[in-house]
């Protein structure tokens, strides 16, 4: 396997370029040949070293299949993801073997969406965690009991629990077994998938904390994927926020929830819930016309033109490219141009400073 150049020392993932194209979808009484469903296109960020990074955007503009390129899941069309080695080195995980992608199997962990479903009902919280430990490895059979008792006394459930089945667990203490499932190889990447969006608000708050705690005690790097852009506020340090595949802004989250600089970008800040009845009644959500644009038929130019109040013909002929403005990058032709209300702003109607 080709050595590639190291990555900066901050940066632990760098993503350039990353493309996956689904077959067409067919149809019984289709003609003409379909086009490929280009699910992502041209997806470019970092993650770097101890930080939560955000990824947000609506239903089905690729949130997901990015993390399953990230995890091998899927293999890209094009593109790279670099991995810092510990030694330093880098390596490009798609141009992994199978059998070289499962060293970092234990470096890269995801925690899923619903706790439900994603637990073995038939299995034991002792089974569950137990059998990630064995298949990797990673202690003596002996010690496995012990290790998994461990290591649900560091997600906050009783050590005696380990012989409990996943229906006797509440869903908050259900997503701990799977964060507890996945802190058990040590790992210095974890993918958290839409993983609060399935419980309660106050059983959400305390996972949120949990995350944050085991975060900074385990040196964690977080790549937390989400459409509630409230729990990416209070966790994420960076937001990368995709439409229809691609990426079209990355800033720090103080600086996105301040003053976004792509159209798109506000009207998913304008959707956030307002806890004054009487601003509520106001009514200043940015309503966008139209449907989300088909990943198989994107228009040509800047795929949110259709939507957007600001386009204009170099947004319908052109695509914008991902631009570093300051520190922040954004694709869009009039970024610099644009006035853009942040989260303050459009709850108290006051102008930007």
């Amino acid at each position: 396997m080709a050595e590639i150049p190291a990555l900066p020392p901050d940066v632990l993932l760098d993503v350039r370029g990353l493309t996956k194209l689904f077959p067409p979808r067919r149809s019984l009484f289709q003609r003409k040949a379909a086009n490929p469903v280009r699910a992502v296109e041209d997806v470019s960020f970092e993650i770097r070293q101890g930080e939560t990074l955000g990824l947000v955007g609506e239903s089905g503009c690729g949130k997901s299949t990015v993390t399953r390129l990230l995890l091998g899941i899927h293999r890209p069309t094009a593109g790279t993801m670099r991995y810092r080695r510990k030694d330093g080195g880098s390596v490009d995980l798609d141009r992994l073997s199978e059998d070289e992608r499962l060293a970092y199997c234990t470096d890269l962990r995801i925690v899923f969406q619903d706790p439900q479903s994603s637990l073995n009902p038939r299995l034991q919280v002792r089974d569950i965690v137990g059998e990630v430990l064995k298949v990797n490895k990673l202690v003596p059979p002996a010690e496995i009991e012990a290790k998994v008792r461990d290591l649900l006394a560091k997600v906050g459930l009783r050590p005696e629990y380990a012989r409990r089945y996943p229906h006797a667990f509440s869903g908050g203490e259900r997503q701990r077994v799977g964060i507890a499932r996945a802190l058990a190889t040590h790992p210095r990447l974890v993918v958290l998938d839409e993983a609060v969006s399935a419980l309660d608000v106050s059983v959400r708050a305390q996972t949120l904390n949990l995350l944050r705690d085991l975060q900074e005690e385990f040196g964690l790097t977080y790549l937390f994927v989400s459409h509630d852009l409230s729990v990416i506020e209070y966790i994420c340090d960076r937001v990368v926020v995709m439409y229809v595949g691609q990426v079209v802004e990355i800033a720090t989250s103080e600086a996105l929830f301040a003053r976004p600089l792509h159209p798109y970008t506000e009207a998913l800040l304008s959707a956030l819930p307002i806890p004054d009845p009487a601003q509520r009644r106001q009514n200043r959500r940015i309503r966008l016309p139209g449907e989300v644009a088909d990943p198989a038929n994107r228009p040509p130019g800047c795929a949110f033109h259709p939507r957007c109040r600001f386009a204009t013909e170099a947004c319908r002929t052109t695509p914008p490219p991902l631009r570093d403005l300051g520190g922040r990058s954004v694709a869009c032709h009039h970024a610099e141009a644009l006035a853009l209300k942040g989260v303050e702003t459009i709850q108290t109607g006051h102008a930007n400073a």
